[in-house]
């Protein structure tokens, strides 16, 4: 009995080896196969809220999905200035009225003091203040020689000009005109002037 159970166990053995070594021979007489190609995966460049698919050289394909990139402003190192809005220069301007005292060709002895008057509009957008002047541009000084402070008026309201002239010792007829200078000693607007004859 024992040596039936050394005979199937030689038999057994003998088999397999006789499989294995009918299978490494007829594989040694096929033609040989083509391997797998190895593909290297293809870079993509997708935004980061993107789908990204990684190729493998299996049949199925993976889905790898990327975290959302978000950008976190940076602290200013500097404030922020205010924009201020700067107002338009203003515009001056003086308009002429009428004569209130002395009208032209009033007759005047000489040496005598004219009080002249004219009525006058500041029909500019600037108001009149210190630096502001009325200054001789032509004709005779009548004792009044280079500048004298123009009246403060606020703009789009009238006022009274006031200059003491003095009559001339000889007779005749005598004429001076004065204009309005800002405070950047620039002329603006009307002339005014006045016409008188001594006697």
């Amino acid at each position: 009995m024992q040596h039936n159970k050394i005979r199937n166990t030689q038999y057994v053995i003998c088999t397999v080896f006789c499989v294995f070594l009918f299978t490494v021979l007829i594989s040694a007489c096929l033609p040989p196969t083509a391997p797998t190609p190895f593909i290297p995966p293809t870079p993509v460049e997708a935004a980061p809220t993107e789908l990204l698919q990684v190729a493998f050289a299996s049949p199925t394909a993976m889905e790898l999905t990327l975290p959302t990139a978000t950008a976190t402003p940076r602290p200013s190192l500097t404030p922020a200035e205010p924009t201020a809005t700067v107002p338009p220069p203003c515009i001056p301007s003086l308009r002429y009225l009428s004569d209130i005292t002395f009208p032209d060709g009033t007759l005047v002895s000489p040496g005598q003091v004219i009080q002249k008057q004219w009525q006058v509009e500041n029909n500019g957008s600037c108001d009149w203040e210190g630096g502001y002047r009325l200054k001789l541009v032509g004709g005779f000084p009548l004792g009044v020689f280079g500048e004298v402070s123009l009246y403060p008026a606020r703009a789009g309201t009238q006022a009274i000009i006031q200059v003491d002239f003095t009559a001339p010792l000889e007779p005749g007829p005598y004429r001076t005109a004065w204009q309005a200078f800002d405070a950047g000693n620039l002329p603006f607007g009307d002339v005014v002037y006045m016409e008188v004859v001594v006697q």
